[in-house]
């Protein structure tokens, strides 16, 4: 809310659903409390009829099951959505290790290949959308590369699909696409990175307005500071989910993806001094413990400029 108590909205350029909404206020004990997702809906501008919809669906799904009536109701959510709201933390550690310098390129190329039948096009399906996921690039008809290293995350998720058999892994330090075989341009044409930048741009400006405001002199009450760690979260799998975390030595400089996550960990250390009294949301772990784990605890510092 603003500063006369009326619903403030979502940060500009900020899109989140009412059932990411109910998904972030799930608690250790994998419970959600009725009145303070209603509390927190209004203040992102919902209406208790979305809120209520929502909660309906998803409970219809088997994604959580309710107990009560109203904003006196406690939602619990199920092992498989509990296992699936999980973080991936290694990806964040990653993207951090990346922005200290601490991850350099080998300059080696990682290669996929698959041959699906289309008896079991369902399977393909899950892996071309797993392979698209962990960052990879197509080439050519079931051909996709990486610059990272996947090879066991890959062979995982073809394992689970039943359909190992038919993947074949490369490496080359040697590769050609259309005539380009400099890693520079190579990524640039492989690589959506004007959109990947504009998505990290965006990201930035969200964790900056928010910045600001738990620095500012009024400082945000409970469910406000809940809101902003949501919309935080919200614009941060917004930017990462579709970026394939390309080594810097890969991408233009500067690149605005390690200025963002430098303002999105300034922002949890913020929210760190501001916990919500428990139970509180486990997005609050979820991010703070990776960030403060893969930044060694990130200090104030000086307002962020503009």
């Amino acid at each position: 809310m603003n500063a006369k108590g009326t619903p403030r909205g979502p940060a500009e350029g900020v899109e989140i659903s009412t059932r990411v909404l109910v998904e972030s206020l799930v608690r250790e004990d994998g419970t959600v409390d009725a009145g303070e997702l209603y509390t927190v809906a209004g203040m992102l501008g919902m209406s208790d009829q979305q809120v209520r919809l929502c909660v309906r669906r998803l409970v219809a799904d088997g994604r959580f099951v309710q107990q009560g009536r109203g904003r006196r109701a406690v939602l619990r959510a199920t092992g498989d959505t509990r296992h699936a709201l999980e973080p991936e933390a290694d990806f964040l550690r990653l993207m951090y290790a990346q922005d200290r310098g601490e991850a350099p390129w080998d300059g080696v190329w990682h290669l996929v290949a698959f041959a699906v039948p289309e008896t079991e096009r369902a399977a393909r399906d899950a892996l071309r959308e797993t392979i698209v996921h962990l960052g990879g690039a197509p080439l050519q008809g079931g051909l996709y590369v990486a610059a990272n290293a996947w090879e066991d995350l890959v062979g995982a998720a073809a394992g689970r699909l039943g359909v190992g058999a038919h993947v074949t892994y490369l490496t080359s330090t040697d590769l050609r696409v259309g005539g380009v075989a400099d890693p520079v341009g190579l990524a640039a044409r492989l690589w959506p990175l004007d959109d990947l930048a504009e998505g990290h741009r965006r990201l930035a400006a969200t964790a900056r307005t928010h910045l600001e405001r738990l620095r500012g002199d009024a400082s945000p009450s409970e469910p406000e500071t809940v809101a902003i760690a949501l919309e935080l979260a919200a614009a941060f799998t917004a930017a990462t989910e579709p970026d394939p975390l390309l080594p810097p030595e890969l991408l233009p400089s500067p690149w605005p993806g390690a200025r963002a996550r430098e303002l999105v960990a300034r922002c949890w250390a913020e929210l760190l001094r501001r916990p919500p009294r428990a139970p509180a949301p486990r997005l609050f772990r979820w991010y703070a413990d990776v960030v403060e784990e893969i930044t060694g605890g990130v200090p104030a510092g000086p307002r962020p400029g503009r």
